[in-house]
């Protein structure tokens, strides 16, 4: 087939709006400035206030770092296009929101695992907590997190890079990598196995350790005393609903790119690809927000 230089893609989802582009491009914009404020705001109550230098709002912190991040690497990129009468964007742009995007994915997964191993300890072995919860090693829990999660999501750039496209049309409001991999003329063997291992394992080892942790925490729900069973609801709820609510989105976000989606309606294809970047960066503070604000209500007696 006659393959192409591709300098730039076509971002074949967007449909005409007419006027009503000014109200999206409000919505969107005030949806970021929502984001950007509920995040920041979290993360300097929990830096300001002494009380909040805990293991469990430490990597709270590193979740809330990386709704900022994520959104950043969709919101501007989205309030552009949609001003836009042309929806095009270069290579090597695409290539950097593929890589904030899928990191952003995997960060996410990544934090809630190891706050679900939080909680394991802090229900399970409060005794011993402090023991195996150090601030040495929460910095190495939240680096690691955060350094693998990057060269894991670098991989598929360097494979996607030297590809020969015959076309550079993708059906979708940003950048993806599988819709790239499908325009090449040559065997993506290579990619799709590597997409495939990589999405699995990144799912596969946060999901085993967050049932892991759940049914020791079970277990220890139903033998313990009633405050036991409250102190793990209480703190377990929060994170049991974000972990659904971002997995419902990813679960769909994978099934669009691996399989033909075309029997469902475009604008429903746009807002469920977009739900699991848009609704998980506000869902979150605003989960925890409340849920801190009544801990910190009760250590100051109201």
């Amino acid at each position: 087939m006659n393959s192409t230089e591709v300098s730039y893609f076509t971002l074949a989802a967007y449909f005409h709006t007419g006027v009503f582009k000014y109200l999206f491009f409000m919505i969107v914009m005030s949806l970021y400035l929502l984001i950007i404020c509920a995040n920041v705001l979290l993360i300097v109550v929990i830096c300001l206030n002494r009380s909040l230098h805990e293991p469990m709002y430490l990597f709270l912190c590193s979740l809330f770092v990386n709704e900022l991040y994520g959104s950043t690497g969709l919101f501007p990129f989205l309030l552009v296009q949609i001003l836009s009468d042309i929806h095009t964007v270069s290579v090597p742009f695409c290539f950097l929101q593929i890589f904030c995007l899928y990191s952003y994915a995997c960060i996410e997964f990544f934090n809630l695992a190891i706050m679900s191993y939080d909680r394991y300890l802090a229900i399970c072995y409060p005794l011993q907590y402090n023991i195996h919860m150090t601030h040495s090693r929460i910095t190495v829990l939240i680096a690691l997190t955060w350094s693998y999660a990057s060269i894991l999501c670098m991989a598929p750039i360097a494979l996607i890079a030297p590809l020969q496209l015959c076309g550079n049309i993708l059906n979708k409001v940003y950048c993806d990598n599988y819709y790239i991999v499908k325009l090449a003329c040559v065997n993506t063997t290579v990619n799709n196995i590597y997409g495939l291992v990589a999405t699995s394992l990144t799912i596969l080892c946060a999901v085993i350790l967050i049932l892991y942790t759940y049914i020791k925490i079970l277990k220890v729900c139903f033998s313990g005393c009633k405050q036991t069973r409250q102190k793990a609801i209480s703190t377990c709820t929060p994170h049991l609903a974000s972990l659904l609510n971002f997995s419902f989105g990813a679960f769909f976000e994978i099934l669009q790119s691996r399989f033909d989606m075309s029997n469902i309606p475009n604008k429903l294809r746009i807002f469920l690809s977009l739900y699991w970047l848009t609704c998980q960066p506000l869902f979150n503070p605003l989960l925890y927000g409340l849920n801190m604000s009544r801990e910190l209500a009760n250590d100051a007696g109201v």
